[in-house]
């Protein structure tokens, strides 16, 4: 081994399994995911093991499974993205962030690394496409990817018209691959679309790119920040979409299984949805 290569490998030892770009394919195939289908996927890349090749091996394992009419999609909030300027964490980045907003541009724009590594993977795959949203984002690549994502509504982002809807009217499923439960984004559709008096929404404004500037727009949607709900009235123990995904796997919606060292959770979007709009307005449709 070169030199300047000793001591950059991983500590394999340390893990208990090594996982190949084929070894991911039999596995997904086996937990349930579709050829030709349409894959929201949400991922904890720790979880899996010492995947070779990393998360550009995660990302070709799931479009070889799902074939070349196959849809992988990822959920891409910005990585600047913040609701309010007081969010900022002292009054000199405050006044710096309104002086000098960052501006939103699909094509620039890093997904939010709090969502682990694959959303950037696939924002920058080749072919890939950015639904336009600089706090709901999706990016999706192979065939039906174009139709995914666009159009999406400025002022009803998760809602009806959006690429959350469209996934279920595709039948499509969300992946979970070692990702916790809380992690579902589609589930921000279900609080979208449910029906009850009231819930929380939010304005916001976003420096948007536009014909070599910027431009101030203004996007009013549930609050997923705070909670689109009073969820914490209900005396939950964490976080509220962990409780509606494990009752769903609990009520025989969704399956579970492993991809290489990971737990994996596979659900069906239409019936997801379904499951927890029920859920929602049971317990905030009479307020």
């Amino acid at each position: 081994m070169p030199a300047s290569l000793a001591g950059t490998w991983p500590n394999v030892s340390a893990v208990t399994v090594t996982v190949t770009r084929s070894r991911l394919v039999a596995d997904l195939r086996r937990l349930g995911v579709r050829a030709g289908g349409v894959v929201m996927v949400h991922t904890r890349m720790s979880a899996i093991g010492w995947v070779i090749g990393s998360s550009e091996t995660v990302v070709r394992a799931l479009l070889e499974t799902l074939g070349p009419e196959g849809t992988l999609a990822a959920y891409a909030c910005w990585e600047e993205h913040v609701y309010r300027a007081h969010e900022r964490p002292a009054q000199e980045d405050r006044d710096a962030y309104l002086s000098e907003p960052p501006v939103f541009d699909p094509a620039t724009a890093e997904a939010a690394r709090d969502h682990g590594r694959i959303p950037e993977r696939v924002r920058t795959w080749p072919g890939a496409e950015h639904s336009g949203h600089p706090e709901a984002a999706v990016v999706a690549v192979g065939a039906r990817a174009r139709w995914l994502v666009a159009p999406h509504p400025a002022n009803d982002a998760y809602g009806a018209g959006s690429p959350f809807a469209r996934l279920g009217e595709a039948e499509g499923q969300v992946l979970l691959l070692g990702a916790p439960h809380g992690t579902v984004t589609l589930l921000h559709h279900a609080e979208a679309i449910a029906r009850t008096p009231e819930k929380r929404r939010l304005t916001f404004t976003v420096a948007m790119a536009e014909h070599g500037g910027f431009v101030e727009r203004e996007f009013t949607d549930i609050d997923t920040a705070d909670g689109a709900y009073p969820y914490d009235e209900l005396g939950l123990d964490e976080d509220p979409f962990a409780v509606i995904a494990r009752a769903a796997l609990d009520g025989g919606i969704g399956t579970r299984g492993s991809v290489g060292e990971a737990e994996c959770h596979l659900f069906g979007a239409r019936e997801l949805t379904a499951f927890a709009v029920a859920w929602i307005e049971e317990r905030f449709g009479g307020r």
